[in-house]
């Protein structure tokens, strides 16, 4: 029992250096990037390795490193001027969504300060934030331009997302900032019926009123029918 316990130990010991010798450098970049070990991957870089490069999943080092958390690679990663800030996963996600939904305001800020891109095609930082209810980092993003009705690629909007996932006072930010309650997404729902189809209560009295003070259409002149 005792020869056998060694070979197992041997065979363990023998594939880990195995493995080791044969791990690439974006193995290890990657590996460093989910551990948090900063000092790894600052070496990496240094020896010329790409932090743009995919994983076999299409993730990239930084959206992986800000949706773990793994804070001080993020750091190092964000600072790097051979990191692509606006790199997208294989979800089209990026650095500044992922910071958004995880309500990382020091990276949003980091982030925006080199000019990570507040408007994409598609899902956009805004909706991530309103996902999430990260309310002072909707108002950065607004403050940088974000567009406020932002369509996802099924028509969703950041207050449709805010009334069904988020917070009431994500919503009631976006009413306050100028939203549009009318719009519908490819199946014909407003944030009002996100809101219903959540169960949100709070989100629900919000857009009723906003939709009783909206202005009505004018009837043709003379009353006839439309």
């Amino acid at each position: 029992m005792r020869i056998h316990f060694k070979k197992f130990a041997y065979l363990i010991l023998a594939s880990g250096i195995y493995l080791s010798a044969h791990a690439t450098p974006a193995d290890d970049f990657f590996r460093a990037v989910i551990s948090d070990n900063p000092g790894a991957v600052e070496r990496l870089i240094e020896r010329g390795f790409d932090p743009n490069t995919p994983d076999a999943k299409q993730q990239r080092g930084l959206v992986i490193a800000l949706r773990e958390p793994s804070p001080r690679v993020a750091k190092v990663l964000i600072a790097s001027p051979k990191t692509d800030v606006d790199a997208a996963n294989g979800s089209d996600e990026t650095p500044l969504m992922m910071a958004a939904l995880k309500g990382r305001k020091e990276f949003v800020d980091q982030l925006l300060a080199r000019d990570a891109a507040v408007n994409k095609t598609g899902w956009a930082p805004l909706h991530y934030a309103a996902t999430s209810g990260q309310v002072e980092i909707m108002k950065l993003l607004l403050e940088r331009y974000a567009f406020i009705d932002a369509q996802s690629p099924n028509g969703t909007t950041p207050l449709m997302m805010a009334a069904m996932y988020g917070s009431a006072e994500a919503v009631k930010l976006l009413l306050d900032e100028g939203a549009d309650i009318t719009m519908k997404n490819q199946q014909g729902m407003t944030a009002l019926d996100f809101a219903r189809r959540g169960n949100r209560p709070d989100a629900i009295e919000l857009l009723s009123a906003a939709a009783a003070r909206a202005p009505r259409a004018a009837k043709p002149a003379g009353g006839g029918r439309w």
